[in-house]
């Protein structure tokens, strides 16, 4: 088949041992972004499967009503980017593997990475020897501090793991599901939201986001929060409510480390997340690492190969093959 693989920005898969299982196709691989649907459409017009790198393009009605030789698109986890409605009426198979039973470990020590950045302010005493001025301040240590993770998922619980072992005490907060399933396995849940968020010294959110998730952290959270407390999210910016963590920035009583934004890729460097001195800021990298990609990408092309055979695996839209072609 000939497959197109959107927005690898540094050529990275091409060098990955998964790549050899794309063997038998004519594989092109666009290393920059193409945000305009209608010039897409233009480079992949003769794509038959398009491999996504998670959520780098949206995929909707306007760019598949372009793409007459498509028939498959492969990614891997959730797909808030692509209509999925859109894809069954243009008779686009979608497979995406949600791996149930598989955090990202390279988002989890992401969040970890973030957390002991900001507390030992590495960005700013890198910064400070290369000037030639030594030490630029002093840190905090982050043994015995209160780690709070908003939601019981698989990646806090790599969090949650790490931060133990390193000696701080973890409280949980999320859904009533979530918080009866943190109880049942004698995790520490905060007695109630406001607790959660005025007692805990860091806050990381690991939320999926969806409709009924976005904006679930609110100014009101974001102002219980003790003065100097850190908040984290790796996750997805539209679970803040929108403007909420800049305000409280501009408050000068938090810091935050964040590697989600609501524009990405954002450029934009006068962004308060990107110059303001109590954000310590990283491009969505949480899950950019080789062995995250070939680990995410092995499962991608084994899709892309199993479609090509007759015999298509973890597909989302499933009643397309029915429609007669």
């Amino acid at each position: 088949m000939k497959v197109h693989i959107l927005d690898d920005w540094f050529d990275t898969l091409r060098g990955l041992p998964c790549f050899e299982k794309l063997a038998a196709h004519e594989v092109t691989v666009w290393t920059d972004h193409e945000p305009d649907p209608a010039l897409l459409a233009k480079r992949v017009v003769n794509a038959e499967a398009l491999v996504l790198f998670r959520e780098r393009t949206k995929i909707g009605a306007d760019l598949l009503s372009q793409l007459p030789n498509l028939k498959m698109i492969s990614q891997r986890s959730v797909y808030p980017h692509i209509d999925v409605a859109a894809c069954s009426d243009h008779g686009v198979l979608l497979c995406s593997n949600m791996h149930s039973d598989t955090p990202s470990y390279a988002a989890a020590e992401h969040t970890l990475a973030l957390i002991l950045a900001s507390y030992r302010q590495i960005p700013e005493q890198v910064a400070s020897i290369r000037n030639g001025d030594w030490q630029a301040g002093v840190g905090r240590t982050l043994r015995g501090r209160t780690l709070g993770l908003y939601g019981y998922g698989r990646i806090a619980k790599a969090v949650a793991a790490y931060a133990k072992a390193i000696g701080m005490q973890v409280q949980w907060w999320s859904s009533d599901e979530g918080r009866a399933r943190a109880e049942a396995d004698g995790e520490t849940v905060a007695p109630s939201r406001q607790a959660f968020f005025e007692t805990s010294d860091i806050v990381s959110v690991h939320v999926r986001l969806k409709p009924a998730t976005r904006g679930c952290i609110t100014a009101d959270d974001l102002a219980a929060m003790p003065s100097r407390a850190l908040f984290v999210n790796t996750s997805r910016s539209g679970l803040v409510v929108e403007g909420a963590l800049e305000a409280e920035i501009a408050r000068n009583r938090i810091f935050a480390a964040v590697d989600v934004f609501e524009q990405e890729p954002l450029t934009d460097t006068s962004h308060p997340l990107l110059t303001h001195p109590n954000v310590l800021p990283t491009p969505h990298i949480g899950y950019v690492t080789e062995d995250e990609f070939d680990l995410q990408f092995s499962d991608i092309f084994d899709q892309v190969n199993a479609f090509a055979e007759g015999a298509p695996i973890h597909m989302i839209n499933p009643d397309i093959r029915k429609k007669p072609t």
